[in-house]
């Protein structure tokens, strides 16, 4: 349910307001924005049947949500919301992420050379996974920790915001030390325990679409972390199952107009989990920039044919440079803009 109030509506009003709902067993969530002041209740909505929230001072309306995903609808809030990575970093709200790196973690100097190389190019968010969800049990599963830290010191060294993928309840507190935004994976969107403890952090979390989920089971994934406490979440549209096998998945870029229509999250598009053919990225990244997506994640590596996961998918230095001159282009013409990484107190 959401509370409305009248402009004039004073501090002392709104605190009596979110008093009575807490009475009644149910959470408040005060959402200032540009033009309007919303109370969203989360909770139980029959409990509110005999309250009659519209006799109290300040309250303009009174409006039940009827989607599932309460937090995550634009009834919740109106405006994008904007998120700050680090570094002066921002997605949503017409600042688009670029995220750019590895699949997997294998070493400081490798993984400097492709950060120097991508952030040279105009990406804004370094990529690179420690922990690795493989379908085979013997393929390799990344190098843990000690990837964590390499992570973290070539993020530090090019002064960019670092990305990587957590798996494991178990391991939130650990990559929670050394990571500026969590990924949760295609394959633990419904892990909902990860879900609640992510939630529980103050990182951005990149949740990626599962390979069967439907927008509203992507958008019930996202709820599980802001209902946690957790306000940012970025969502991640990488393809989904489909019958024909030319294509890694179906990438399905219809889906981030159709969410925006409904969400204030940002979206962002990965095309090479999707298509799994280099040859396929650049085209489909301008694709996703061109409908309306806060962003572009494309996996790059110096030398694909010696990468330890997802070498065949992975784009080269010089073919990721050349694919954001594009995307600033597109960039431009749609009026977004691509935060460049500053210093830490610039």
């Amino acid at each position: 349910m959401i509370i409305v109030l009248k402009p004039e509506c004073t501090d002392e009003q709104i605190d009596h307001i979110q008093e009575q709902i807490v009475s009644l067993g149910l959470k408040p969530e005060l959402s200032r924005g540009v033009k309007r002041t919303l109370i969203g209740v989360i909770g139980e909505e029959d409990l509110l049947r005999s309250a009659p929230l519209e006799a109290f001072p300040g309250v303009e309306t009174v409006m039940p949500i009827l989607k599932p995903y309460k937090r995550a609808s634009r009834e919740f809030q109106a405006e994008d919301s904007v998120f700050d990575l680090g570094h002066g970093v921002r997605i949503g709200g017409g600042a688009l992420g670029m995220v750019a790196g590895p699949c997997a973690i294998e070493g400081h100097a490798v993984l400097l050379e492709i950060g120097t190389a991508v952030k040279a190019a105009g990406a804004n968010i370094l990529r690179g996974g420690a922990f690795k969800p493989r379908t085979s049990p013997y393929s390799f599963q990344g190098m843990g920790e000690e990837g964590l830290e390499i992570l973290r010191n070539v993020g530090d060294e090019l002064q960019m915001p670092v990305i990587t993928e957590v798996m494991d309840p178990r391991q939130v507190e650990l990559v929670d030390r050394y990571t500026d935004v969590f990924q949760v994976g295609a394959r633990n969107m419904q892990n909902f325990n990860l879900l609640s403890e992510v939630g529980k952090t103050s990182k951005p979390v990149m949740l990626k679409r599962g390979m069967s989920a439907t927008i509203s089971d992507l958008l019930m994934s996202a709820e599980y972390i802001l209902a946690s406490g957790n306000k940012e979440v970025i969502l991640c549209e990488r393809g989904i199952r489909s019958f024909d096998n030319s294509t890694r998945n179906l990438l399905d870029l219809a889906m981030v107009p159709n969410i925006q229509q409904t969400c204030h999250l940002p979206i962002i598009v990965d095309p090479s989990h999707a298509t799994g053919r280099p040859e396929l990225i650049p085209a489909m990244a301008r694709a996703a920039v061109a409908s309306g997506a806060d962003g572009v994640h494309i996996e790059v590596h110096s030398c694909p044919e010696k990468a330890m996961s997802d070498g065949s998918q992975a784009l080269l230095p010089d073919q990721y440079a050349g694919v954001m001159e594009e995307l600033k282009q597109l960039a431009a013409l749609f009026d977004k803009v691509i935060p460049v990484p500053q210093e830490q107190g610039e």
